[in-house]
């Protein structure tokens, strides 16, 4: 006889760490101190005609637009699920994940085509302004980055701050060497051509994110799960013979979900069984749904399941 069980248990959630909560204070200060800090870059970039800190605050605006989407679709997967909602809004922090890829690569699209122009156009540049705002920007992206360090291993929301904090700190540092050198050495061309340097670093860096989370929004198993590692797992439970149409794939950017079909011809036991199944998925996988039916012999419609996946013994 089949059975179906449902592990919806949010008391053992906290194997994921949330994409809101305890980081609420820290996508507060996070917006609030870049937003003041870019205002200040973009002042500071066209007094000193710096293409480097224009580029920098540039990719720092994109930052608090990422983090206010990061921020507001986390509080949207806070709400109760609804007869049409039925797995809630968690969705939401994929989908944003995707649109924050989105306008990074467009913001730097418009970064580069400036510091082209600047390229063919070298201009005098205000040493001093551009390596005071830098340095200054390596406190207030180094401070932001410790805030999300906590929890970017557990949900790429939180981890995508991190990283584009970290890398803001690094690109920060690489523009007061950069108007240093300018200062000292007259050569125009160096602005441009941190400029490139910074762009190229950030491209580089967010490429992880924007391949991760266009996984996500095709509904692939997150790469933290090894599938192959959670179907021997299951073919290891006592008493199933073979796993089908077995399916894993991420609710929000911190839950995950799995359903499967396991044969087990011995079938007592069916609600121990499955219980400590639950809690062995949540503490070994971090899959904190789970739907499983088990079967006392292979279904009627053969070796095909819903999604014509192939029965795997």
């Amino acid at each position: 006889m089949p059975h179906d069980h449902h592990g919806h248990d949010h008391g053992h959630h906290h194997h994921g760490p949330p994409a809101d909560g305890n980081f609420s204070q820290a996508f507060t200060w996070g917006i609030a101190l870049n937003l003041l800090f870019v205002t200040g870059e973009v002042a500071g970039g066209l007094w000193a005609n710096s293409s480097a800190l224009l580029s920098d605050a540039g990719h720092n605006l994109s930052d608090v637009l990422s983090l206010a989407l990061a921020w507001g679709a986390s509080l949207l997967a806070k709400r109760r699920a609804t007869e049409r909602y039925t797995y809630g809004y968690k969705g939401a922090t994929i989908q944003a994940a995707l649109l924050n890829a989105a306008l990074l690569y467009l913001a730097l699209g418009f970064i580069l085509w400036d510091t082209i122009d600047h390229l063919r156009n070298p201009a005098p540049v205000n040493g001093p302004v551009v390596m005071g705002l830098a340095g200054l920007g390596i406190l207030v992206n180094g401070f932001t980055a410790w805030l999300f360090r906590s929890g970017q291993k557990g949900d790429v929301n939180v981890r995508g701050a991190y990283l584009h904090m970290l890398t803001d700190m690094l690109v920060s540092v690489g523009v007061v060497v950069g108007g240093a050198l300018v200062y000292f050495t007259g050569w125009l061309w160096l602005d441009p051509a941190i400029s490139f340097v910074i762009l190229t670093v950030v491209g580089v860096s967010s490429w992880s994110l924007l391949r991760e989370t266009v996984q996500l929004g095709l509904q692939a198993a997150p790469e933290s799960i090894d599938v192959s590692a959670v179907r021997r797992f299951l073919l290891a439970r006592p008493g199933v013979s073979s796993v089908h149409d077995l399916h894993i794939w991420p609710l929000s950017t911190s839950d995950t979900a799995l359903t499967a079909h396991l044969v087990r011809p011995s079938g007592e036991n069916g609600n121990l069984f499955l219980r400590d199944l639950q809690h062995d998925l949540l503490h070994e996988f971090n899959i904190s749904h789970c739907t499983v039916q088990l079967e006392d012999e292979l279904p009627l419609m053969g070796t095909h399941g819903c999604c014509d996946q192939a029965h795997v013994a």
